[in-house]
């Protein structure tokens, strides 16, 4: 009693094709697999933008001079 059956669906795809028309249809499935075809293109370049800066990131620590610290009980053996 709680779902909705094969037959219901098809009666609620009957209207929604007379109400708007394939043609309609048909481009508003093509917008909407464009804009998803953008979304995760811009999703992509933004990982790939983002894991690029990491990297950059990494390197430019990697590649500083090492600053040595001293901790106090360096200094006092040195004393």
């Amino acid at each position: 009693m709680g779902g909705i059956s094969i037959w219901q669906l098809l009666i609620i795809l009957v209207i929604v094709v007379l109400l708007f028309g394939t043609k309609r249809l048909k481009g508003m499935g093509s917008d909407l697999g464009s804009a998803i075809k953008g979304f995760k293109k811009a999703v992509n370049e933004n990982e790939q933008d983002a894991d690029f800066e990491q990297k950059k990131h990494v390197e430019e620590k990697d590649t500083a001079d090492p600053v040595a610290t001293k901790t106090q009980s360096d200094v006092k053996e040195k004393s």
